[in-house]
């Protein structure tokens, strides 16, 4: 996809029009029909009680605008994101010193003199500026309700049905029933709110905005229009460039709307609904001319025409046309019906299954909500995002959390939504040739460990956390598995210059490691791990860069065979990749985290990151069948690292159990994940503070529980936990095109059904069990039981 046709997919989301439904994956290979829902209970998170904190209130979005809805009853919150507000504008912060103090670094590096390489990387090498542009919220819309007291005792009850993407608030006051609905639709690009009252009359509200923007007005327009103006913020010395608007629309029956100042007023209604828009004039990360006020205006033009069921009813039909490809069951108890957020409370000693079923399908829905195409990809907060300085900004940050975004996507069916982190990763081939350029005078592309909305790429927030050239290369791992899911050769095609692009630059910038002979990067680091030589953490050669990069050239050469192309380059990057270091296993009989076997001293010896178990997940050059003795050095190194950590890695360390195959390990750990110290009220994933990634890769891990799909094997059931007897799930997605349904009972495989929409031989494995089977496109297979007998 070029930049035209980028910017066209932006301009038609914004706009309200078909993109999402041109870009529909549906009948594509290895993308079937919806499946039935699950029941609407299993399908929704509730609460007795309003939201008093952020964290508690739950949220609704059309992959580009977003809500947070707090549910209260004299008092309503939404507050509301778009996902192009940042701070500053465009600018490429290559740091003009970088290129010529390099080989003094490398040269420091090389000598173990650790301290001096990072005093002058942190003068000659970090990016100008050292920090990069925050994802910032846009205001909140505040209702006011005269006259509401407390609710009539057990009639209040919020909800988010996460099967028709819907929030409702619901209360009994002084004999009245009020009903309060909010929807974000994808369709005419209007988050809408309507608001209802049993008895005529007895509804009134007022309405305005609370905004933490510097730069702003609020004034009401004729027709009913509450309008937000302003300009980003200016951050760390990038001047912001950002036009934004805000519009909200009031629409009364039975009932009269009245206007001050900055604030609209509605007295004697039965019914009202709200529509809001929302837009900025950022166009892509070099141009900031697109015009709010014409998007915003068209949207609520168009959206005023319709009747809110109708808005809300094709919001629904859009969001399940892609959540109701997967279903799941894994058994039900009494704690299924009580309040999402005592569940969540009592996860860790209840028996309560049907939670992590809970926590999977909300894992999907938040994808589906923050990440469609034509939108920005989920950044660390998903959309949702309440302050102008959010936590690490709230950016991409790409050694880890943005992937772990995405682990989900393609084996839980929703392909769709991997594209706007691939027009990020397009947009980022392009600024980062520029930085590989102009920093190490290097071919191709590079991206270190954050990126934002401007697409930078330098290395940034000091050496011992940005000085790590791996990032770009991770994320084409994603552009491989879109292909190897879909098997869309035409997008390979497309993609496949910016996985060459990302080799050109290590086959540049890999040094000869003196001591042994082996290439490797240098500066580099394993991501913000301290290995105790020196302050911080830069190295030569560290082992996660080893895997990343063998990955790389694996599927750069994988690619080029399918296209039929680049036969020398190939052969070039073969050669690299057998000079790179090999996984090995340390004195502790630990899989070696550094080119030393550092991790004794490593200054803290329960870190977050177990960076150097890529390759057992998400990659799979560590196997507990193909390299035995490096799987058990990954098992120790995850003894010694500990089960629990920080939301997002304590999510990993479920997919890393999930590959040595030992789903009881990995059911403890997600039963942690699901405890009130990992998981919000609102089951937002805590860090601590809130990071979306936990989320995105605890449903990950239950589907690497559950199947695992690695080259052209599909393991059925490999690390199904003790917890889970008896249960079901359908519609996942395995490499090759195909469509897989499992079914088990008794801890045993019952039936699984796999239709590979390409055709090709693919084995088929439950426990020790191994078929191959040559299917054919389109056709399915049937098999029963342990022993997969045909059915």
């Amino acid at each position: 996809m070029n930049s035209n046709h980028l910017e066209l997919s932006r301009r038609e989301l914004v706009a309200g029009t078909s993109t999402v439904a041109a870009l529909s994956l549906l009948g594509a290979p290895g993308v079937e029909a919806a499946t039935p829902a699950a029941p609407s209970g299993d399908n929704m998170l509730w609460y007795r009680q309003p939201a008093k904190e952020w964290t508690e209130a739950l949220p609704v979005g059309n992959g580009r605008i977003g809500a947070m809805i707090f549910g209260g009853v004299a008092e309503e919150r939404l507050q509301l994101n778009e996902d192009t507000l940042w701070g500053g504008g465009p600018y490429h912060p290559a740091n003009p010193k970088a290129k010529a103090a390099l080989p003094q670094v490398q040269k420091l590096i090389f000598d173990g003199r650790y301290d001096e390489a990072q005093a002058v990387a942190k003068e000659k090498l970090m990016a100008v500026p050292v920090r990069q542009m925050s994802y910032q919220v846009l205001g909140n819309l505040m209702l006011t309700f005269p006259g509401l007291s407390e609710p009539a005792a057990g009639t209040y009850r919020r909800e988010l049905d996460i099967d028709a993407a819907r929030h409702t608030t619901r209360f009994t006051v002084d004999g009245v029933t009020y009903e309060r609905t909010v929807v974000a639709s994808p369709a005419d690009q209007v988050i809408a709110v309507h608001l209802k009252a049993s008895k005529p009359g007895k509804l009134a509200f007022d309405t305005r905005m609370s905004v933490p923007q510097t730069q702003h007005t609020v004034r009401v327009l004729p027709g009913d229009v509450l309008l937000l103006e302003g300009t980003n913020n200016t951050q760390h010395g990038i001047a912001g460039a950002l036009k934004f608007q805000g519009r909200v629309k009031v629409i009364a029956t039975g009932g009269k709307v009245s206007a001050a100042t900055d604030s609209l007023s509605v007295r004697g209604a039965t019914e009202a609904t709200i529509l809001i828009a929302m837009a900025t004039s950022y166009r892509n990360y070099a141009d900031v001319s697109g015009d709010p006020e014409a998007i915003t205006s068209g949207q609520i033009a168009a959206a005023s025409r319709k009747t809110f069921r109708a808005i809300a009813d094709k919001a629904a039909e859009d969001h399940r046309a892609i959540y109701r490809r997967v279903s799941i069951d894994l058994g039900r108890s009494a704690e299924a019906d009580k309040p999402t957020d005592e569940r969540i409370r009592q996860s860790e000693s209840a028996n309560d299954p049907a939670l992590a079923a809970l926590y999977f399908r909300y894992g999907r829905y938040l994808l589906i909500t923050s990440s469609r195409p034509g939108s920005q990809p989920a950044n660390l907060q998903g959309i949702w995002n309440d302050s102008v300085n959010p936590p690490w900004g709230s950016k991409y940050t790409i050694n880890i959390n943005t992937q772990m975004n995405y682990w989900p996507a393609e084996p839980t069916a929703m392909p769709e939504m991997v594209e706007p982190l691939i027009a990020m990763i397009r947009d980022i081939a392009q600024t980062g040739a520029r930085m590989a350029r102009d920093m190490y005078g290097a071919r191709g592309w590079v991206c270190h460990h954050n990126t934002d909305l401007w697409r930078a790429t330098g290395p940034i927030d000091g050496p011992q956390f940005g000085l790590w050239p791996m990032g770009g290369a991770w994320l084409c791992l994603h552009l491989w598995d879109r292909y190897d899911y879909g098997r869309d050769a035409q997008f390979l095609a497309s993609t496949y210059p910016i996985l060459k692009g990302a080799c050109e630059f290590f086959l540049d910038t890999l040094v000869k490691d003196p001591k042994t002979g082996w290439m490797v990067t240098n500066p580099s680091l394993s991501p913000e791990n301290n290995h105790g030589h020196g302050e911080g953490s830069l190295c030569a050669g560290p082992t996660m860069d080893m895997q990343i990069l063998r990955a790389l050239f694996t599927v750069t050469a994988q690619a080029a065979a399918v296209l039929k192309t680049d036969a020398p380059f190939v052969a070039e990057i073969e050669a690299m990749r057998a000079k790179l270091i090999p996984n090995r296993v340390g004195a502790q009989g630990q899989l070696m985290e550094w080119k030393d076997d550092w991790d004794a001293g490593a200054k803290d010896l329960h870190h977050r990151h177990v960076s150097h178990l890529f390759g057992l997940f998400p990659d799979a050059q560590i196997s507990p069948d193909t390299t035995p003795e490096l799987a058990a050095a990954a098992r120790k190194s995850l003894e010694i690292r500990g089960d629990k950590a920080t939301g997002w890695a304590t999510a990993w360390r479920i997919n890393l159990w999930a590959r040595l195959r030992d789903g009881d390990h990995a059911h403890s750990i997600l039963r942690f994940l699901l405890g009130p110290e990992r998981t919000y009220p609102n089951m937002f994933d805590a860090h601590p503070p809130f990071q979306i990634d936990g989320n995105f890769g605890g449903a990950s891990g239950v589907t690497e529980m559950l199947m695992q799909s690695i080259g052209t094997q599909v393991h059925l059931l490999p690390a199904l936990p003790s917890a889970w007897p008896a249960g079901s799930i359908r519609g996942l997605r395995a490499r090759g095109a195909c469509m897989v349904d499992l079914s088990w009972k008794g801890g045993a495989l019952a039936q699984a059904r796999i239709v590979s929409g390409t055709g090709g031989r693919h084995e088929i494995r439950c426990g020790e069990v191994r078929r191959t089977i040559d299917f054919t496109a389109g056709k399915a297979i049937v098999l029963t039981g342990p022993d997969l007998r045909t059915a």
